[in-house]
């Protein structure tokens, strides 16, 4: 029979995951998610901040007062379930079903990776009280929507206030065919456009009192397509351009319509920058004759992570509960750790299965989330708990 109440049998990490999941903490709707995280954290005697921006609810906890910062983030919103009809189990009812999967929206992005970072810390704690170095929390409910108000407000106010942060693990579900199995050491820039080409609206049987912005759009659209914007390099693919989506007409057929809208993306790499980006596309546009408009959207600039101190430590904590090597990757969308690279830190993504997540019936191995927790605990000893020299040697 599932498991739909956490009982004497379930470890600390899947009752806190328990008590996350069955709040429906849809964007940018926290639902005392956060109250319950943090007053974990005081128990620890972490000193928190709250830091509410609009709608959004967002905090900032820091343990300790000398030394180099880890900063564990997150966010505890999830995005919609859709029908509850369609799930297997209620989307925030959570249970542990036959086969041992947690079940529930926020399973695996990111509630059972907050659980996890939470108990592993209150593990580490109580076995190096007076740790060094400073662990921190960065935790918002506006991850999965507009993503203004969230940490990247946080950052700013962070860099006003000019706190230091080193070391960022994000507790996004990274892995992909067993836990631990993918870090993620960095994330492509994401660049957006709309674009309004111009045209002169006629009937189809008089085309020389119009201007087919359609017919002008095309050749255009496809030397955009068909441009090699870099090669990538060790670490990223090269650059992508993708057209999402094209909008033109009234709904006649004997209309020849006076704009075309085209919404556009680029995923880049290091190796060009969003300026160099614009600029190429005007140059193409312009080449074309097109008389248009176009609104540019930077969601975010590519960061890496080289190898170094926190690469290390992760990888150690890895090896020393799975004993498999991770491997690192730059793949995927985008993630809060943009906006957190932004402070000069070290920033990795580490976390879950990613299979199931903003599907139905998202899910993840219970006995993931205990591994997981493991893996965190054990990157930060491979951090803190060593020989000041080698401290000293990287910060």
């Amino acid at each position: 029979m599932p498991i739909t109440e956490p009982d004497t049998t379930l470890s600390p990490t899947l009752k806190l995951a328990f008590d996350l999941l069955r709040r429906p903490s849809v964007t940018p709707d926290d639902e005392g998610c956060q109250d319950i995280m943090i007053e974990r954290l005081e128990a620890l005697d972490f000193h928190v901040e709250r830091l509410p921006f609009g709608d959004v609810d967002n905090f900032w906890a820091v343990r300790g007062h000398h030394g180099p910062v880890l900063a564990f983030a997150g966010h505890t919103d999830v995005v919609p379930s859709g029908p509850p009809t369609r799930w297997e189990y209620p989307p925030f009812e959570p249970c542990i079903d036959d086969h041992g999967m947690l079940c529930g929206r926020g399973a695996a992005d990111m509630k059972g990776s907050l659980a996890a970072m939470v108990t592993a810390v209150e593990r580490f704690v109580g076995e190096h009280p007076n740790h060094d170095g400073r662990i921190a929390f960065l935790i918002t409910s506006d991850e999965e929507g507009p993503a203004v108000d969230g940490t990247r407000a946080v950052v700013e106010h962070l860099r006003e206030a000019h706190d230091r942060l080193d070391y960022c693990i994000v507790g996004e579900p990274s892995s992909t065919s067993r836990l631990g199995d993918v870090i993620k050491n960095g994330r492509r820039g994401s660049l957006g456009g709309v674009l309004h080409i111009k045209g002169i609206q006629g009937h189809v049987a008089y085309p020389h009192l119009a201007r087919n912005p359609i017919h002008q759009a095309m050749p255009a659209l496809d030397a955009l397509t068909n441009e090699h914007w870099d090669h990538g390099n060790d670490f990223f693919p090269a650059t992508s351009f993708q057209i999402s989506n094209v909008r033109a007409g009234t709904g006649a057929t004997n209309v020849i319509p006076g704009e075309v809208e085209v919404v556009f993306n680029f995923r880049f790499s290091t190796e060009v920058t969003h300026e160099q980006l614009k600029a190429r596309t005007h140059a193409i546009l312009d080449a074309h004759g097109l008389e248009y408009d176009l609104d540019w959207t930077l969601n975010g600039e590519p960061f890496l992570t080289a190898e170094g101190a926190l690469i290390d430590a992760a990888t150690q904590g890895v090896e020393a509960v799975t004993g498999e090597r991770p491997a690192l990757s730059t793949s995927g969308g985008t993630s809060d750790g943009r906006f957190i690279a932004t402070l000069g830190a070290q920033v990795v993504e580490l976390g879950p299965l990613n299979d199931t997540i903003h599907k139905v019936n998202e899910r993840v191995r219970a006995a993931d989330l205990d591994e997981l927790s493991r893996i965190y605990e054990a990157t930060l000893k491979a951090l803190f708990v060593e020989s000041p020299t080698r401290r000293t040697e990287r910060t």
